[in-house]
């Protein structure tokens, strides 16, 4: 079971990539950050967002609609890094670093939503962590 949001292996990676992302972004030219960069962050921010929302809801319908809220961010966040691959605003380096977390994070993410598609789980269901 878990107690605490920073349990969830999955928020914890995705919070570690806004903030990876966001110190790279703070060091882009302007137009860059006010175009691709802001939405870069947003939907970054609102992959583990939306995890603490699903964490924070009672009835298991509610945690997976946020579940599926998180995903979707996630999938925008891949393709806002394909355009900064594109536009070549991401080092080799970073990029390695940024595939890293998406690895992890993407069947870290369809767990944590398979554990909401049982009504058996209403509550607190068992989060996979590893």
């Amino acid at each position: 079971m878990v107690d605490k949001l920073g349990d969830i292996s999955v928020f914890v990676l995705s919070e570690e990539l806004s903030n990876f992302l966001w110190d790279i972004i703070k060091q882009w030219e302007y137009f860059d950050k006010d175009t691709i960069g802001k939405q870069l962050i947003r939907a970054a921010d609102t992959i583990s967002a939306n995890i603490a929302e699903c964490y924070g809801r009672y009835h298991y319908k509610d945690k997976q609609k946020f579940g599926y809220y998180a995903r979707g961010s996630f999938e925008e966040t891949k393709y806002c890094l394909r355009k900064c691959g594109t536009r070549k605003l991401l080092t080799t380096d970073q990029s390695r670093r940024i595939n890293l977390y998406a690895e992890k994070i993407d069947p870290k993410l369809n767990a944590l939503i398979n554990t909401f598609k049982y009504p058996g789980f209403r509550n607190k269901p068992p989060i996979p962590n590893s």
